[in-house]
């Protein structure tokens, strides 16, 4: 069955656009307890980031709920990956995010996690599709659920990260340019490294409602670039809106991608024998990863983007990291989802225990240079790609051309109707080249 509003990580949109709504977000609450909570009286957690329009939808999401049975737990601002760690800590039948990630404070979403602390499966989030089209019925009052809120949730997810760090590792004398994107992460991911003993200096810190994201992040990365170079700092760190990607900066503030990050973690956990497995990327991870870690013999697999599909391979290998360039990551025997924070921590154990630069760490992999075209495509050209000859002889001859010192990657956008050419290679005007032309004939074959 097609999804009529689950994406790939939830339901995004505009704020006032349909369906995030208020009324919508409410049937949302009701059918997601019926789903979800069921008969049971084990409560649905919610947490929120720091952009406006989450009032709105935390009481919408609360009345839908209370009115299917459900219990609820509010968590007030919290990052998404604390919201998956809560709802398994007490013992909650489901975890719901509203936020919008790194989109602008006039999007926002609703996210899910299961009782475990992980995405739903497709089934579910079928079935909560399938509820929310089904006519609103509250219960009867005496089975209306009940809304509390959660105090320390702060500090329950702050003793949680500073858990994940191997006990007596220390941050003592680290310089940290930090910053939050004035999101969820702007209180706890101070704490968090302060009381190990880093030295941090925050920027991103004050939330307004509406200035989510909005010049700083993991999406906007310069302002923590700079603010490395004006504190002097040993290292940078940036968040997204609602803390589940993490980017990073060496000490003359050159940026550290996603792919950057695995490289560092596995190629060092494999230095010192305490790597098992492979390293899961996506289609979109930079061929200088797989090259890198194929030098030093870890396996490397590819899959769809998104952190679903990671987590997936992640599970069915029995292997424990994967992420994606903009520094969406998965340490499986760390966090049960993607934790920004969490993520930053093992780079900055790894820089603590081996007494290296992150500079140094980061050698021994380089980046390929990559070129990404836009090709805009007429109604229904996304799903012609496939069945194009005349596109699929200029791969082949493309392909050809790289001679294995490259790759190729033609994708549909999932949210615009343009197909993405992608190409990367040892010599980047080779690549420009090579992506004109393929996209050119894309353009040919099936634009508008």
């Amino acid at each position: 069955m097609t999804r009529k509003y689950f994406g790939t990580d939830g339901i995004r949109g505009r704020v006032g656009t349909h369906p995030i709504t208020a009324d919508w977000i409410l049937r949302l609450g009701r059918a997601a307890g019926v789903v979800l909570a069921g008969k049971e009286k084990r409560a649905v957690v919610i947490g929120k980031d720091t952009r406006i329009s989450g009032y709105m939808f935390e009481s919408a999401l609360e009345a839908g709920l209370a009115a299917s049975g459900a219990n609820v737990l509010l968590l007030g601002p919290m990052p998404t990956p604390a919201v998956a760690y809560l709802t398994r800590t007490l013992y909650a039948c489901a975890g719901v995010v509203i936020s919008a990630s790194h989109n602008a404070y006039e999007d926002n979403g609703i996210k899910f996690f299961s009782a475990d602390g992980e995405k739903l499966p497709d089934d579910v989030e079928l079935a909560i599709e399938e509820e929310i089209d089904r006519p609103f019925v509250t219960v009867d009052s005496v089975a209306m659920g009940k809304a509390a809120r959660v105090d320390d949730a702060a500090g329950r997810y702050i003793e949680f990260c500073k858990g994940t760090m191997p006990f007596g590792t220390l941050l003592s004398g680290i310089r940290i340019a930090l910053d939050c994107a004035h999101g969820a992460t702007y209180k706890v991911a101070p704490a968090v490294l302060r009381e190990l003993g880093a030295k941090v200096k925050v920027i991103g810190n004050k939330p307004n409602g509406t200035n989510i994201n909005d010049g700083f992040g993991s999406t906007q990365p310069a302002a923590m670039q700079r603010h490395v170079i004006k504190t002097g700092s040993d290292v940078g760190i940036a968040l997204d809106g609602d803390g589940d990607r993490v980017v990073m900066a060496d000490a003359d503030g050159s940026l550290v991608d996603g792919d950057e990050m695995l490289f560092i973690i596995a190629s060092t956990r494999h230095a010192e024998g305490l790597f098992h497995g492979g390293v899961v990327g996506t289609v979109m991870t930079n061929f200088g990863l797989e090259v890198a870690l194929e030098n030093l013999g870890i396996p490397f697999l590819r899959t769809d983007v998104g952190d679903r599909h990671i987590h997936r391979a992640l599970v069915q290998k029995g292997w424990v990291l994967g992420g994606e360039t903009s520094g969406h990551m998965l340490a499986l025997d760390r966090a049960s989802t993607g934790d920004g924070l969490v993520s930053a921590l093992i780079v900055l154990e790894l820089m603590a225990r081996s007494g290296k630069s992150l500079a140094e760490l980061r050698r021994g992999m380089e980046k390929f240079p990559q070129t990404m075209i836009n090709v805009p495509v007429s109604a229904g050209g996304k799903e012609k790609l496939g069945d194009c000859e005349n596109i699929a002889q200029a791969l082949r001859d493309t392909e050809s051309k790289l001679a294995g010192k490259g790759r190729v990657i033609l994708r549909p956008s999932g949210t615009e109707p343009v197909i993405r050419v992608t190409l990367e290679g040892a010599d980047p005007q080779r690549v420009q080249d090579l992506a004109e032309r393929l996209a050119e004939t894309v353009r040919t074959e099936l634009g508008g």
